[in-house]
């Protein structure tokens, strides 16, 4: 409504609607005059026709008011600084029905108004407390048992409940994912965390059902299912008919859902616990026993605004206003108590302030807890790094006779070959980890029969079977969120990404899910996993930018992730046992850059010199993480580069080389993420001259970091240039050559330091 036609009274200006929604409560229940049955036995029925015994009716109210009492703290507290998160769950305690009836080994996605459902979780082990460890949540204390005072989560390990920032939808993904890897696992024989028969819950709102993201969930959910398929998924829609300030269309999620082929539709009442009880306990039993992704609508409010800085009596008007706190689920419940017999007015009254006593003692007490106070406390869960133990697993080699047999016999092992160019390395090394870790899966488009677009994963799918090695939709959001599903079960997870450029379509599945989860678990929960995409240009103008995609900075910029880039087979192999021990051992997310115009390449020099190819490394050779390779031992000119910069380099110093004599080397960096700057200082220190080699963008690329390394270490005074792509996407045929570095230019460019 205008509010020029309906100005605010100025008496309503001011007026806190979390007060208000307090008062109203408390008024509802000293007002109640309706007739009580005789209290029913905790085995009965709450009312006639309820799924819901007495006993979990009032365990339920508790855990609402929980969830209510911890809103109302944090809207008080956060003036004074004591509470640092104010988006609540009043209007939702409804959902404390779908975690009563679900066990807390089924891993669970949720959406932030989840007050009510934690607080009834927490019912599902002794000794656990929801107020104390939530109140820590939102006074961001180091003692928070979810996120270590990093973020306000709802996140428990015992529980199964991973933590969760980002719920605009990003999080639906990884749920499918889990869900589909609970059924994995017993095809491929891996002991999985949780019972068998687990779920997996992922609770969202209703503005975000129509964001992209969920969208690609639901589309391969019901894709899966159509495929005869188990994905026990239950996607809780938590409707409450708005989004921050943007009214869902009225009967908009039911249109759009009831009705959707292969994804089961169920409907419940979440303002109701008495009527909505045996709906929602329809909707998980039915998906934990047909193993089908199931769709629970959920009905709910929201009251007090999105957050507390949201104040509603600016947008809306009073009288919206008076009616969404007429339907606030406690008012609901309340009224069930003193119907049912079950409780008397003053005994509603008196657990009510109980339970307010309790979330602000407990807050206070919160207060008084230690917070983060250093950098290295802060990081400290980020990017953990073992070295020791990520050497001796990549170098662990204890699968002879399984991989003897794989290959075809000790003569045909890879090690016993004659040299080999890239592509053969990788996929021997492919081999070899699967041999290694029976755990390992590798997945994406069109990966298993056919191969792979270059031909890298070819045999594989025939060596390991399709419960192994198989192909996916035609979707990099879903590849990835399968793959932190995978991981998230304990497995080891290799999914393909076809070009770089397709991994932007899912960037946020890695920066915003996948690498932060570690940071705000406090380090209990990781996502495990070497994401192998098939990188940077140089097709001779194949493809244009979709195939010749140089946005490294895309990578480089999420925190924890490790980036490696071979430019050559041998290096790659070593590479990879590296990567996937850093994901066994450290839980870390990983990238395994592949250049494709390497993929083939065998000579380096002139045509049919073979000098690109390499011996295949034995199964316990490693990289360490960070190690580069330096080619010569000159210090005239030092040249610092990667992937197909290589190569490249090595062909433009030996002109170099013959036309003034200069001592040269070459730097190949092979790990982009993180920089080794120690190392690069190492080989700056004695260099009389600096070139950088980046096929990245000249504003955000790789050189960036290697400059500050070296000025950093006090080199800065040395004469160096820097050979780098346009700032401009690729495109096709030789005009592709215009953009990015060639050996011309890198000779160009060393002879201005001349």
């Amino acid at each position: 409504m205008n509010a020029s036609k309906n100005p605010i009274p100025a008496r309503m200006k001011g007026v806190n609607r979390a007060e208000i929604c307090d008062v109203n409560f408390q008024e509802f229940v000293r007002d109640w005059n309706g007739r009580a049955d005789a209290r029913p036995a905790a085995s009965e029925a709450i009312l006639d026709g309820s799924a819901l015994d007495a006993r979990g009716f009032r365990e339920l109210f508790e855990s609402q008011l929980i969830s209510r009492h911890l809103d109302l703290m944090a809207r008080v507290l956060r003036v004074q600084n004591k509470v640092f998160y104010t988006i609540g769950s009043s209007g939702h305690e409804g959902n404390a029905m779908v975690a009563r009836l679900t066990r807390h080994t089924d891993p669970a996605f949720l959406h932030y108004r989840s007050g009510g459902f934690m607080a009834e979780r927490f019912r599902k082990l002794p000794g656990m407390d929801p107020v104390m460890d939530s109140a820590l949540s939102f006074a961001a204390s180091k003692e928070d048992p979810a996120s270590g005072g990093r973020h306000k989560v709802w996140g428990s390990k015992p529980l199964w409940v991973l933590p969760q920032t980002s719920t605009i939808a990003s999080h639906l993904p990884k749920a499918f994912g889990t869900a589909v890897a609970i059924e994995q696992a017993r095809r491929i024989g891996h002991k999985l965390p949780i019972p068998d028969d687990s779920i997996a819950i992922c609770s969202f709102g209703d503005a975000s059902s129509n964001h992209a993201t969920a969208q690609t969930a639901f589309n391969a959910a019901a894709w899966t299912a159509y495929q005869k398929l188990p994905a026990p998924v239950l996607f809780v829609c938590e409707d409450n008919g708005i989004g921050i300030s943007v009214k869902t269309p009225d009967g908009w999620v039911a249109r759009n859902f009831r009705n959707r082929p292969d994804l089961d539709y169920f409907y419940a009442d979440g303002l109701d616990l008495a009527a909505g009880y045996g709906d929602v306990q329809r909707a998980v039993e039915h998906c934990r026993r047909t193993r089908r992704p199931t769709f629970l609508h959920l009905r709910t409010t929201r009251i007090m605004g999105h957050a507390g800085t949201d104040f509603e009596i600016e947008w809306r008007s009073i009288e919206e206003l008076v009616a969404v706190e007429a339907g606030d689920p406690l008012l609901r419940s309340a009224a069930i108590a003193l119907e049912s017999g079950l409780m008397s007015k003053d005994e509603v009254l008196a657990l009510y302030e109980d339970t307010r006593k309790k979330c602000f003692a407990a807050a206070e007490d919160a207060d008084r807890r230690p917070r983060l106070s250093t950098l290295q406390e802060v990081m400290a869960p980020l990017a953990p790094y073992t070295p020791s133990m990520v050497k001796a697993e990549a170098e662990r080699f204890d699968f002879a006779d399984k991989r003897s047999a794989v290959f075809g016999g000790e003569a045909k092992l890879p090690e016993k070959q004659a040299p080999k160019h890239l592509a053969i390395h990788i996929n021997n090394a492919l081999h070899d980890l699967f041999c290694k870790y029976p755990e390992a899966l590798l997945f994406g488009e069109d990966v298993a029969q056919k191969g792979g677009v270059y031909t890298v994963t070819k045999g594989l799918h025939k060596a390991f079977g399709n419960k192994r090695v198989f192909n996916t939709l035609l979707d990099e959001t879903i590849i990835l969120g399968l793959a932190q599903g995978y991981a998230n079960m304990g497995m080891l997870p290799l999914p393909e990404i076809q070009y770089l450029a397709y991994f932007h379509n899912a960037c946020d599945q890695i920066r915003g899910e996948a690498s932060s989860l570690q940071f705000f678990s406090n380090g209990q929960y990781q996502n495990p996993m070497v994401m192998r995409i098939a990188s940077l240009g140089y097709q001779r103008g194949f493809g244009g930018h979709f195939h010749n995609d140089n946005s490294i900075t895309a990578l480089r910029d999420i925190p924890g992730l490790v980036v490696g880039c071979p430019s050559r087979g041998d290096d790659a192999a070593t590479m990879l046992r590296t990567l996937a021990a850093l994901a066994k051992v450290d839980g870390r997310v990983c990238a395994f850059l592949e250049p494709i115009a390497l993929y083939m390449t065998k000579d380096l020099y002139e045509p049919g010199d073979g000098a690109w190819m390499t011996e295949y490394p034995s199964p316990d050779q490693a990289m360490t993480l960070g190690e580069g390779r330096v080619y010569g031992n000159g210090d005239d000119l030092v040249v610092f580069t990667f992937g197909n910069g290589v190569p490249m380099s090595l062909r433009a110093v030996r002109t170099l080389e013959k036309k003034y004599g200069w001592k040269t080397r070459v730097v190949d960096l092979r790990w982009l993420v993180p920089l080794n700057e120690a190392f690069i200082r190492e080989q700056a220190k004695t260099a009389k001259r600096i070139l950088i080699v980046d096929e990245g963008r000249r504003s955000a690329g790789v050189g960036e970091g290697i400059i500050t390394a070296v000025v950093e270490g006090g080199f800065g005074a040395r004469p160096f240039r820097r050979v780098v792509g346009a700032d401009t996407f690729t495109p096709l045929a030789g005009a592709a050559f215009l953009v990015i570095p060639s050996e011309e230019e890198i000779v160009a460019a060393a002879e201005t330091l001349v």
